[in-house]
């Protein structure tokens, strides 16, 4: 029995170090989170108009940067479009185009040197993605 639990042991130090290794060398993941109801949406919207209020955002959103090195854009053609991107850390690029109408996204971006472009075409479309970066 005894071993059966070091193999096992020694089997997950070496999994668990090959998995380290990769997470060294930098990278990223992104989350991203789309309502498949009204109420999933509206509750969506609330939350990202809570996070304008939050970081002192305007009515259609806009871009809140902590660190160095960021860039980010927001294009909106249309009508009561609502979009926020949000870096914390260095290094990241983020754009969000909103072409419609009624659409509203979040992107917010940490850690370090994350990618994301968000285009939304068409009327009353949400989302939100989340990246993280190291």
């Amino acid at each position: 029995m005894t071993r059966k639990i070091t193999r096992f042991i020694a089997a997950a130090a070496l999994v668990g170090g090959l998995t380290a290794t990769p997470a060294l060398a930098g990278g990223s993941f992104s989350v991203t989170l789309n309502p498949q109801n009204a109420e999933q949406q509206h509750l969506m919207r609330a939350g990202l108009i809570a996070a304008a209020v939050a970081n002192d955002l305007g009515k259609q959103g806009g871009i809140k940067q902590n660190g160095f090195g960021n860039a980010a854009g927001i294009l909106q053609n249309g009508f009561a479009n609502h979009g926020i991107v949000y870096q914390d850390g260095n290094g990241h690029n983020g754009t969000l185009q909103q072409h419609g109408n009624n659409n509203s996204y979040g992107l917010f971006q940490f850690g370090r040197n994350t990618n994301g472009h968000v285009v939304q075409n068409g009327h009353g479309q949400t989302g939100t993605t989340f990246q993280f970066g190291w």
